[in-house]
């Protein structure tokens, strides 16, 4: 079976052994398993040593070796450069960019994100009917103006996505307000939603697992033959991978968001080590995220697990550039 290697901890050391990926610390072999058994590797350290002959065994088995730093944040990636290499898809979806399909797909990233934001509000307030009426309709009127968003895009018309960018930002934007503010009637005390450089445990907790969320968006986009900075809604930067940005918003709550809350919602212990997690906190969730990545839920009529369907909506963005199979956003139930 397949298996996720995440190494953490100063002094760690990753090498290659006969045919097996070993981490060691201190000279002690702490992991060990055949190359071919092994799905990926996230390094969360930054005092780690990767071998050139493990990262070598790692391109020529597909697997890539990720990085992120203590508050989660993806800097890096190792993959081999031949599981993107399919041309036509590439070229179509550039040139998506300038016709019909770039508003479709925009509408397609949008709704997404909407619909999914109000399930999770559904998922957490259909707990509370009976214990908590009040914040169960605090919940449900958020609901609604989200459910009202994502109807108003799908009525939104251009001929290109550049003509219709600001009303799809506006639309994400208004119902990010509505969510949080629900998710502040969830969780007591939470600030707000902060991004890079939050400094408390809600946020912290959300923006790690962003970070292994990311990296699993990013590998399926490359593995299925696209352009991760080529993306649609987010406008293009130098380094900024568009693409990864516009289609991660159909999972950031169902993976990460649903998982965090869970686990605060079940007493887990969480702490901050100073302004960041501390090192078994950061386990825990990566473990959590990891588990609802795994979990099994319905798609296009079949059970599928998240981890997956993340694959399936990144050759499904291909196959409408470059064949005009109609693309439909993952949403998850509640």
């Amino acid at each position: 079976m397949a298996k996720e290697v995440f190494v953490e901890g100063f002094g760690a050391f990753v090498g290659k052994k006969s045919e097996r990926l070993v981490v060691k610390r201190k000279g002690e072999v702490i992991f060990e398993r055949p190359f071919f058994e092994v799905e990926r590797v996230i390094l969360a350290t930054e005092g780690v040593i990767v071998s050139a002959a493990a990262i070598h065994e790692c391109v020529k088995h597909g697997i890539p070796l990720e990085f992120i730093s203590f508050s989660g944040e993806p800097y890096a990636s190792l993959i081999s450069p031949n599981l993107g290499g399919t041309v036509k898809t590439r070229r179509e979806q550039l040139l998506a960019y300038e016709d019909q399909r770039s508003v479709e797909l925009g509408k397609a990233f949008a709704t997404g994100k909407l619909r999914n934001s109000a399930n999770i509000l559904k998922y957490f307030a259909k707990y509370r009917k009976t214990t908590n009426q009040s914040a169960y309709d605090f919940l449900y009127r958020r609901v609604d103006g989200i459910e009202e968003l994502a109807h108003q895009v799908e009525g939104i018309e251009g001929s290109r996505v550049d003509e219709v960018r600001g009303a799809l930002l506006n639309a994400e934007g208004r119902g990010a307000s509505l969510y949080w503010e629900g998710i502040g009637r969830i969780m007591p005390g939470f600030p707000g939603r902060e991004g890079r450089g939050a400094k408390d445990l809600v946020n912290s907790l959300l923006n790690y697992g962003y970070g292994i969320l990311y990296h699993r968006v990013l590998s399926a986009v490359v593995r299925a033959g696209l352009d991760q900075f080529a993306g649609y809604v987010h406008t293009d930067r130098p380094g900024k991978p568009s693409l990864v940005l516009d289609l991660i918003e159909e999972f950031r709550g169902q993976v990460v968001d649903r998982t965090v809350l869970g686990m605060l919602g079940t007493g887990f212990k969480v702490r901050m080590d100073g302004d960041k997690l501390d090192e078994p906190t950061r386990r825990l969730l990566a473990g959590k995220i990891r588990e609802r990545l795994a979990t099994r839920v319905k798609h296009r009529g079949k059970k599928h697990t998240l981890e997956n369907i993340i694959h399936i909506q990144a050759r499904g963005v291909a196959s409408f550039v470059r064949d005009g199979v109609l693309y439909k956003p993952f949403v998850g139930s509640w």
